[in-house]
């Protein structure tokens, strides 16, 4: 099988791409009006009270510069004068414990919306995973899409915390206080605001440069988490061929290279902070001379230019910020173009215009020159095939590997669509049923069966969890797997380890079987689900099953022979044709491919 790599893009947005990535996470956020209003109130709130501080602070100097030059005037001049200093202290104190409660209050609602629309995200993520289509998940690895589901999900998250409500509060501190400079010292106003275009040159090159980095970093970090599970997954293989050291250097050269994305993140974030802090600075200390200049001339008071070199330090918190806002711009610009790349894909396969949820009655089922081609492919996988199985009957498949025998069993439940011609359950064609209720009517036992970690009952019961204990119990009877469980400690309860790694390939395939029983489905697909056990047990539980697959249709898909010469019709695939077609008494008679394989299996292990 051939499937076109469909793995996302990590290319860098444009500059529109990112502001719709910010205008549809800024919408997100509407959803919480009430915290949002209250986040933007206790913003000007805290606002109000920051810039209402230096104002406090330039009366203070004032009011204790006259209480010092009339010591030795009247003693009512001088307690006024205490009285004065004593409230505005008094003010500060409201002040400092409002802004910083206004403050709290803001944070708090910042970081409950960024928390939400994490989760949110989290949520519509994991529900996207599961509708798309297997051609999608054949051609990207899980690797990257867990990262996508965690790191980006967590920049995004991060970026709502940290930046939307922070952005409307440096706005209006840095608006405001600059207002507040301009008037009430117009030439020291301009000089204080001299380094802001360099600080717009360098917010901007510098968040160009991170949202880069981010791209690059997450693409990265992706390949570090596709390694690891590539090397989890198959860390039996990897010991077996003591390539321990082999892909301890994989890993090293991938990490080399995301630390050194790392360190160049750092040095652009350090620079950026320093720089602006630095312009800060000088014009800060421009802003003293010349006002000290002027406090010398008269031309101002002592606490005029306090209360100016208060403004200026009650904004540098917000140039300093202004470094953490680029890192959450670029980031949350990368994570959002990764994350909604995944979320705006459709599924191929969905529930079509019209589609209802048909109980199937009998469970017959036809092929009708049906093909079919793998996307990415240029050959048809199975060309033009038909066939009919009544209800009840056993269908076997038999063929050489890539002849499209598995493909036939992932058409009938709608793994996957046919480019051609139609398929039909008891008449109807498959593309009218909802895929619920297809996917309840029809059950593919793999070769590759899949455990979760959990336990043997959860994993026997995954396809109908209301089913009562005893029918679990059932079922394992049916799939010659109820002695073992009996001999274990914890019995239905025990847990199969990881995908599985705690039971034999032939273990897990049985306990695939009862998983299939326990669905009851109208049609039953054995995709060479018996390759791992044994031909006798194997013979035990195509007895056991007769009785309960007596009114279900069964196919069989197999490479041994003795698994399917007992159906009704065996068809003979070759490049993706039907070659023959009959019972394994004609299809004998026909001395072809079919009795060309008997006989090799005969000679290989004796009579069938």
């Amino acid at each position: 099988m051939i499937v076109k790599n469909q793995t996302i893009s990590a290319r860098p947005l444009k500059n529109n791409d990112s502001f719709k990535v910010f205008t549809r996470i800024i919408k997100m956020s509407f959803k919480y009006k009430w915290k949002l209003f209250f986040g933007i109130s206790a913003i000007f709130l805290s606002t109000g009270f920051s810039l209402y501080i230096p104002l406090l602070l330039g009366n203070a100097v004032d009011a204790a510069n006259n209480l010092l030059s009339s010591n030795s005037g009247e003693v009512s001049t001088i307690n006024d004068s205490k009285n004065q200093l004593y409230f505005i202290c008094f003010l500060l104190l409201i002040s400092s414990i409002g802004r910083g409660t206004f403050s709290m209050i803001h944070v708090y609602f910042g970081e409950s919306i960024g928390q939400h629309i994490g989760y949110e995200l989290r949520m519509m993520y994991y529900e996207k995973l599961q509708r798309l289509s297997f051609s999608y998940h054949a051609g990207v690895h899980t690797g990257d899409l867990i990262t996508r589901g965690i790191l980006d999900v967590e920049g995004i998250r991060m970026f709502v915390q940290t930046a939307i409500l922070r952005v409307i509060f440096l706005t209006s501190l840095i608006g405001t206080g600059t207002f507040l400079m301009i008037t009430t010292n117009p030439v020291l106003g301009v000089i204080s605001l001299s380094f802001v275009p360099f600080v717009a040159w360098k917010a901007t090159t510098a968040r160009l440069k991170l949202r880069s980095n981010w791209y690059a970093l997450q693409d990265k970090l992706s390949v570090l988490t596709k390694t690891m599970d590539e090397n989890l997954g198959g860390i039996r293989v990897v010991r077996a061929f003591s390539a321990e050291e082999f892909e301890m250097k994989k890993y090293q050269v991938i990490s080399d290279e995301a630390l050194k994305l790392s360190n160049e993140q750092v040095s652009i974030r350090s620079q950026s902070i320093s720089q602006i802090s630095t312009a800060f600075f000088i014009s800060m200390g421009i802003v003293l001379l010349v006002g000290g200049r002027q406090v010398m001339s008269g031309s101002i008071t002592p606490g005029e230019l306090t209360q100016f070199l208060a403004f200026m330090s009650i904004l540098l918190d917000p140039v300093r910020q202004i470094g953490l806002m680029i890192n959450g711009f670029a980031r949350g610009s990368a994570s959002g173009g990764r994350l909604f790349a995944i979320l705006d894909l459709e599924p191929n396969i969905h529930d079509e215009d019209g589609s209802k949820d048909v109980k199937v009655n009998k469970g017959s089922l036809e092929f009708r020159n049906v093909s079919f081609t793998y996307e990415g492919d240029n050959h048809e996988t199975i060309h033009n095939v038909s066939f009919k199985i009544n209800p009840g009957e056993t269908l076997g498949i038999v063929g050489p590997p890539g002849s499209g025998k598995s493909t036939i069993a992932h058409l009938i439940p709608r793994f996957y669509d046919p480019s051609g011609g139609p398929i039909l359950i008891d008449d109807i064609d498959i593309r009218n049923f909802t895929l619920e209720s297809l996917r309840h009517a029809v059950c593919v036992v793999e070769q590759d069966t899949f455990m979760f970690t959990a336990s043997i009952e959860h994993n026997i019961a995954y396809g109908n969890p209301w089913a009562p204990d005893d029918r679990v119990e059932k079922s394992t009877h049916h799939a010659q797997l109820a002695e073992y469980i009996e001999r274990l400690p914890e019995k239905y309860k025990t847990l199969v380890g990881e995908r599985g790694v705690s039971l034999s390939g032939g273990q897990r395939q049985r306990l695939s079987i009862a998983r299939s029983v326990m669905m009851d489905p109208n049609i039953i697909i054995f995709d060479d689900s018996t390759a791992a056990i044994d031909a006798g047990t194997e013979r035990k539980i195509r007895e056991e099953l007769k009785s309960l697959t007596s009114k279900t249709t069964t196919i069989i898909i197999s490479h041994r022979l003795s698994s399917l010469m007992h159906a009704n019709k065996i068809l003979f695939l070759n490049r993706g044709r039907i070659v023959e077609s009959g019972s394994h008494n004609e299809l004998l008679e026909l001395k072809g491919q079919y009795q060309d394989l008997y006989n090799l299996q005969n000679k290989a292990r004796g009579k069938i």
